[in-house]
């Protein structure tokens, strides 16, 4: 994957090779939704803003599960896809639908990191790095405050059943 900053990247799917959407839903950021934002979400979703390491929701979450867009309810990661990184902050492998991340040079604080937002929500997400444990090397550093998690029981119930198949796998493994 070309992390080069100053690219736009929407990547392809994460879940398996040339595999497409999970399901046809369609997901998009709405006023009512992000009228329901607190502080910390609205600044972190809608303002590009970091929370605290250490100091939020999924840093040490360990619930079976999606994580999704909390502006848009698009899926973002599974639970099978998160690891301990020690930065405080919820980390992941890789997207659960790569398409669903875009990527943005981010030039800010004096570094040069790649930014990823969730496609239909614009939610600020966190930034993506070279360094992590999956077989290709990355770490999606993921602000809590821009998810929501859904309960593995829960999927089914709110529309993302399509997703529990990769959840058992897990199980199974």
């Amino acid at each position: 994957m070309d992390l080069t900053p100053g690219k736009l990247h929407i990547h392809g799917s994460s879940l398996q090779p040339g595999s497409g959407a999970m399901s046809g839903k369609t997901y998009a950021k709405t006023a009512e939704a992000v009228a329901k934002l607190d502080r910390t979400q609205y600044a972190v979703t809608q303002q590009d803003a970091t929370e605290p390491p250490f100091r939020n929701a999924f840093w040490d979450h360990r619930g079976i599960g999606l994580y999704v867009d909390i502006v848009s309810g698009e899926p973002l990661f599974l639970s099978r896809d998160k690891f301990d990184s020690h930065c405080g902050w919820p980390s992941f492998t890789r997207p659960v639908e790569g398409r669903r991340i875009v990527e943005r040079a981010d030039r800010t604080h004096g570094m040069i990191r790649t930014e990823v937002r969730s496609r239909d929500g614009d939610s600020h997400l966190g930034h993506v790095f070279p360094d992590g444990p999956g077989p290709e090397g990355l770490r999606y550093c993921i602000n809590s405050a821009s998810l929501q998690f859904v309960p593995k029981e829960s999927m089914e119930a709110q529309g993302y059943g399509d997703y529990l198949k990769y959840l058992d796998e897990e199980s199974a493994s």
